[in-house]
């Protein structure tokens, strides 16, 4: 059963009982698959819940607009994003390799391949709609650079990345690495990515 009817389905079932989360699921999964396709602009409250297979009342029950909805859309892909990592543990990994593992997660289309259609509709609405974002920036994409920052600091004070390294170019070198390689290539990012991008800073970064 598509997401559409499954939605239908609980809304008409559900009437005055308490929220269903299957509901709210496929709202959520309409918004994210609408901000990358069409953009925030283009994209309408009657787009998302023809797609969803909902009534807008039902949504309007849960979202007061389409700000707050496109907010809750981007803080679930990302929430989804960060628990399909492990844990990152340095004990168990070589210097370097600890730093491969944190530029591989920088990549925004880790668990979510049309993130970098949804990165650039974001930046084309920084005129219309600054905030949206702003709060790319605050939830996606500073938490992912924070990591990669934390792993080098760590790496420095235990001797194995010179204290004269400006880590924070190096994160932005590293993050902004595959927004090039996108507008450069497209598709999917290459599997040696990661230790490509570490292999060509690594020399001027360790201590050894």
């Amino acid at each position: 059963m598509s997401k559409r009817t499954t939605a239908a389905a609980e809304a008409a079932a559900a009437g005055g009982r308490p929220r269903n989360p299957a509901i709210e699921d496929a709202i959520i999964d309409s918004t994210r698959e609408l901000l990358a396709t069409k953009g925030y602009s283009a994209m309408t409250i009657g787009d998302i819940v023809a797609d969803a297979g909902t009534t807008r009342p039902t949504l309007y029950r849960r979202w007061p607009n389409k700000y707050a909805l496109a907010l809750d859309a981007l803080r679930y892909g990302l929430r989804k994003q960060r628990e399909a990592y492990q844990p990152l543990n340095l004990d168990r990994l070589s210097p370097r390799e600890a730093m491969v593992e944190a530029v591989r997660r920088l990549d925004p289309r880790y668990h979510n391949p049309r993130a970098m259609t949804l990165h650039g509709n974001f930046m084309a609405e920084a005129e219309r709609v600054p905030h949206l974002l702003a709060q790319m920036r605050e939830l996606g994409n500073q938490p992912r650079c924070q990591e990669l920052t934390d792993v080098l600091t760590e790496l420095q004070q235990r001797g194995a990345v010179r204290t004269d390294v400006d880590i924070d170019m190096v994160v932005t070198l590293c993050f902004g690495s595959y927004f090039a390689d996108f507008n450069r290539y497209g598709g999917d990012v290459p599997a040696d990515f990661a230790e490509r991008v570490v292999a060509t800073l690594w020399p001027a970064l360790a201590t050894e």
